[in-house]
């Protein structure tokens, strides 16, 4: 095998902890990237790509100033490459920075776990395009080079072979014939070989997993009426069906069980001797040698914790990666709740069930932020609130809140994303999942400042999707005044107050058993719709957050633009609708549409030969809203799965060929690309006599250089686990 960096690095930060500067060690070799994991964790030497000497470095460097700082670095494909700032890092103390840094470590050490949970073979695919891309030699002169480097950095920004969004395979532009000669290209030692294996067999097999668009072609499928495990490419399921995988999880939960535990979060099911089995992810499971270093670096950060109950949810978090015992993460995410006077905060886990069809097996993911105390005071205004929002909701009595408990919101600034939340981000934030939780305990609702605000200065650069598809130059005038307002209000009244809104049944299972695969579809259509009914009532004006309701109508127009048009441009011609989000906005604004065509409250013009929707009244559409915020309430509360299926299936999945045809034929002269993510900040520990002192943030700008030495220093587990 090729020599690896990794021990190397582990040496120099360990030896300077130890006691001030060593010299850089030769670097070692090993039989797998796992086994020089294992080796380094088990030693108690710690991994870094590089540490900085406090007597050999200048201080601390000066962040750019904002309007000087480059957030578009590229466009490839359906994909514009972006940066972020991380403003105020530099006013943190020292151990609040050494705390991040361990952070960051944690969340990046997770980066094998998200490639092989989307895909069984993305390990070994991940690793032939990286090897072809750092022995490149003469292939840049090649016709096929651009393609296949824009192919390869598709996989990267997608963490592997199917889209991020529409979960469909993406296929190659170049040649079978280039992608053979550029393997044979690469020495045998750096291929990601199987024993026994020769570089032609390895390239048979990887022909057609790449290019048969028939082999593997959907990561997720929710298509209705199919087997969704058969059909569905995630790696979360191996040699079972649907019915098996249901009656199995059926005979684990407990019927009425007040606090439910959130059974298969953390692992893969396969059949072992006829008999399906758990493959739990812990540290002594699967993915052993990654979530080693992931606890690793979290017992590094609950030695400089700010307070005790940051170090109780910490260790938490540790046992349960011990463990693997679920109970235990419920302990976690209580004890998470719980730490709201800390300043800094971390996301780490299998989190989000949007890539298991069934709704059950968690991602890997994590984001690492600080608070921003200026921000979070209109977030806060709003959290505030949320015994007033539950109150005058329109929800039916039996389905509100009596005590909204333990609702904490603010605005953080992202220091660093891993797993699932890169390099495609999230821009808020409402955990924990579990109802129960949230009932009894609250839960946590974030805005990501600094994310959202390098979104808006990278929709300044390309074409204007709001002068093509806004239908007057009053809605074009209003949104360039309010939407960046109106967008922040909807996404925190969504995590704030919508997710936490609500309460099912007694005797209602959760949503995932009662709604199943559409569960994630209903929960944030829910949480969409309370964003929208109260985006346009006067109590945001009185507490203060928004300066009229002009905001409202700014977001109402942009939503309709958004869920009947706009949003097509991300599909291509023929495709349904298939991730949740956007199922959940389209089922939305086509419900409201259709429902409000009497009165005539969203128009369908025609102007110049093109398509618009235009809202004609919008008190009208507030109380449609309502209506259908009380209806999916209901069906969630009451674990209504007919009813769910009706209305996301009716609404939210077909497509107008027409008008997705013309979207996409509008949208195209624009040179703008509908999906975007985000170069990490990269974080430098400063050393002094064994001792973190300081840690430098600087903001890289070549994405396919990150991606490299990510596959380097992250490179943690085998090809197959």
């Amino acid at each position: 095998m090729k020599k690896t960096p990794i021990a190397a690095s582990a040496f120099l930060l360990a030896s300077l902890l130890a006691g001030g500067c060593a010299k850089k060690a030769t670097t070692a070799t090993s039989t797998t990237p796992a086994a020089a994991s294992a080796s380094v964790v088990a030693s108690g030497s710690s991994v870094s790509q590089n540490v900085v000497s406090a007597e050999k470095t200048s201080p601390p460097q000066i962040i750019q100033d904002d309007k000087d700082f480059k957030y578009v670095t590229e466009q490839f494909a359906d994909l514009r490459i972006l940066r972020y700032r991380v403003p105020g890092f530099e006013n943190l103390s020292a151990q609040q920075k050494e705390l991040l840094y361990y952070l960051y470590e944690a969340a990046l050490s997770g980066r094998d776990i998200i490639y092989d949970q989307n895909y069984k073979h993305n390990l070994r695919i991940r690793r032939t395009l990286d090897a072809i891309v750092r022995n490149k030699r003469d292939r840049s002169t090649s016709p096929d080079w651009e393609k296949f480097m824009v192919y390869t950095k598709r996989v990267w920004f997608a963490n592997g072979i199917h889209h991020h969004y529409s979960a469909n395979k993406m296929l190659p532009e170049f040649s079978q014939e280039f992608l053979a000669s550029s393997i044979r290209r690469v020495p045998a030692n750096q291929l990601p070989l199987q024993k026994g294996e020769t570089v032609e067999s390895f390239t048979k097999w990887l022909t057609p997993i790449l290019f048969d668009p028939n082999l593997d072609a959907k990561q997720v499928n929710k298509a209705a009426g199919e087997d969704l495990i058969k059909t569905s490419a995630v790696n979360f399921y191996e040699g079972v069906t649907q019915k098996e995988v249901e009656a199995f999880y059926a005979k684990k939960d407990v019927k009425n069980d007040p606090r439910p535990v959130s059974h298969g979060l953390n692992s893969k099911v396969v059949k072992e001797n006829g008999q399906l089995v758990e493959k739990v992810w812990k540290v002594d499971g699967m993915y052993g040698p990654a979530i080693q270093r992931i606890v690793f670096w979290l017992e590094k950060a609950v030695a400089v914790a700010e307070n005790n109950e940051q170090r109780l949810a910490l260790q938490k978090l540790v046992e349960f990666y011990r463990t693997g015992d679920l109970k235990v993460f419920d302990e976690y995410n209580i004890a998470w709740v719980k730490d709201v006077n800390s300043a800094v905060d971390v996301v780490n886990g299998f989190i989000e069930v949007y890539d298991d069809p069934l709704g059950l097996k968690g991602s890997f993911e994590s984001v690492v932020s600080f608070k921003d105390e200026e921000a979070t005071k209109r977030i806060k205004a709003i959290g505030d609130q949320a015994q007033w929002f539950e109150d005058n909701s329109p929800l039916l009595p039996q389905h509100k809140k009596k005590n909204v408990v333990g609702i904490t919101a603010k605005v953080i600034t992202t220091v660093v994303e891993g797993g699932d939340a890169a390099p495609a981000t999230p821009i808020g934030i409402n955990l924990p999942n579990a109802n129960w939780i949230r009932k009894e305990h609250g839960s946590k609702s974030v805005n990501l400042g600094n994310i959202v605000h390098a979104y808006n200065e990278s929709a300044n650069s390309g074409g204007s999707a709001l002068s093509e598809f806004a239908y007057s130059q009053e809605e074009i005038d209003r949104a360039k005044k309010y939407s960046s307002l109106a967008s922040d209000l909807h996404t925190d009244m969504h995590e704030v107050i919508g997710h936490a809104s609500g309460q099912i049944n007694p005797g209602v299972g959760t949503p995932k058993q009662t709604l199943k695969n559409y569960a994630s579809t209903m929960e944030e259509g829910r949480a969409d719709l309370v964003a929208l009914y109260y985006v346009m009532d006067p109590k945001l004006v009185e507490i203060g957050v928004m300066p009229s309701l002009e905001v409202g109508k700014a977001e109402y127009d942009g939503y309709i633009r958004n869920g009947l048009m706009t949003q097509l441009s991300r599909l291509a011609p023929g495709e349904k609708i298939e991730e949740d989000h956007m199922r959940n906005r389209q089922m939305v604004a086509a419900w409201a549409y259709e429902k409000g065509r009497k009165d005539n409250v969203i128009e369908r013009v025609t102007k110049d030969g093109k398509t618009y929707f235009k809202v004609n009244d919008y008190q009208k559409l507030r109380a449609l809203f309502g209506q259908l915020l009380r209806e999916t309430q209901r069906i969630t509360s009451e674990g209504d799965f007919k009813a769910a299926e009706k209305l996301v299936e009716t609404y939210g999945v077909k497509v107008d060929p027409v008008l997705h045809k013309e979207v996409l034929q509008r949208y195209s002269k624009l040179n703008i690309a509908p999906y975007q993510g985000f170069i990490q900040p990269k974080l430098t520990p400063v050393v002094n006599n064994g001792k973190v002192v300081d840690v430098l943030v600087v903001y890289p700008d070549n994405f396919t250089q990150q991606m490299l030495e990510f596959g380097e220093v992250y490179n943690l587990l085998p090809h197959y686990n």
